[in-house]
């Protein structure tokens, strides 16, 4: 049997860890087991199932590029733990654990993208130089889409590992739908946007707030769901008092039930001021819903026609019509265009399992 080692900063319930938790469930654990190096001393949602699933967690230091500290402890892991494989999915500043991993004579060193930007804040500059360093110090170079890809390596070769999912529990139910709204406390007849996605810049939640708004002003019978936590709830929170929403709009932190809550929206937003390839958005159109998002998600990530794209430079009142609009388009089971696109789990898990596996046993 293969370990292969995932680097994340956490297990927590966010796109790219769900991804990798999709893949470690389908995969064949008498060939290939995963086990993970984590950048947080807290437990993470996902934690108790990797090691019911036979993995094991080591932590380091938040990741410091600048902190001899921080690389003494990568070195100090290498040099006692001995792997063949690590993928690390840490975007621009993936270089610096495959440098100590290379040091330490890990033979197949992965980097994987999972975003074609990344906030323009203070760390901004060091993500750029961080980035062009990772052919340096990869073996190979994975990516969640053509975008992300493109964005972070710069123009050399890389593999495309889809976002794949489940499709199976994701398929649409009116069962549930009515379960879901029922433990909700929303009413048949409301109308329900959704939303799936860290409280973080990237997802654009302000945008939200105010396009929900516009919304509620035409019907105020409509309420939106917000799934998902992070450093930016509080705020957001604050936006929704203030502008006297608190009733119609919830809240629900990390689920382990996202495919049973998508059942209860008629429409999901994505606002995103970028992304790599979104697993939400899979996951919505599996689930049957129509999906508005902004253009600057990637295509790629359409694989139905229940998805349409616009600028945020539309107007709140535009951004409004089209999500009432787009609730007239009525839910189905997708599930076989899920699959047609390449986006189940099963076919993909065997595809990633036999990149690992030809290292080691030539197959």
């Amino acid at each position: 049997m293969i370990r292969v080692l995932q680097i994340v900063t956490y297990m927590g319930r966010g796109g790219l860890e769900t991804m990798i938790m999709n893949y470690y469930r389908n995969i064949d654990r008498n060939k290939v087991q995963f086990d993970f190096l984590v950048h947080r001393q807290e437990e993470a949602d996902y934690d108790k199932e990797i090691l019911s699933l036979g993995g094991n967690i080591y932590r380091m230091p938040m990741l410091n590029p600048f902190s001899k500290s921080y690389f003494n402890a990568l070195d100090s892991f290498f040099k006692t733990h001995m792997y063949d494989i690590v993928h690390s999915h840490l975007d621009c500043m993936s270089a610096y654990p495959l440098k100590i991993a290379k040091k330490n004579g890990v033979k197949i060193r992965i980097a994987h993208s999972h975003n074609k930007g990344q906030d323009k804040n203070l760390k901004y500059p060091i993500k750029l130089y961080s980035k062009r360093l990772i052919p340096k110090y990869a073996t190979h170079l994975f990516s969640c889409g053509k975008e992300a890809g493109d964005w972070m390596f710069n123009g050399k070769p890389y593999t495309i590992l889809n976002n794949a999912i489940d499709a199976m529990i994701y398929r649409y139910n009116q069962k549930i739908q009515n379960e879901i709204r029922n433990s909700l406390d929303i009413n048949h007849s409301d109308f329900v946007v959704g939303h799936v996605g860290r409280f973080n810049p990237q997802k654009n939640h302000g945008f939200i707030i105010d396009v929900f708004n516009e919304i509620y002003k035409k019907n105020n019978k409509a309420k939106l769901i917000l799934v998902g936590t992070g450093n930016g709830q509080q705020e957001i929170i604050n936006k929704v008092n203030n502008l006297g929403l608190t009733d119609n709009v919830l809240f629900l932190g990390n689920r382990s039930d996202v495919n049973r809550v998508l059942q209860a929206m008629d429409v999901f937003l994505f606002p995103s001021l970028y992304e790599g390839l979104p697993l939400s958005i899979v996951e919505a159109q599996a689930a049957g819903l129509p999906c508005v998002i902004s253009d600057n998600v990637p295509p790629e990530c359409i694989k139905t026609n229940r998805v349409s794209h616009y600028s945020l430079e539309k107007p709140l009142d535009f951004w409004a019509n089209k999500i009432i609009e787009a609730a007239q388009i009525e839910k189905k089971d997708t599930y076989d265009e899920i699959v047609v696109s390449g986006f189940d789990i099963k076919n993909n898990a065997n595809k990633l399992q036999n990149f690992y596996t030809s290292f080691c046993y030539g197959e």
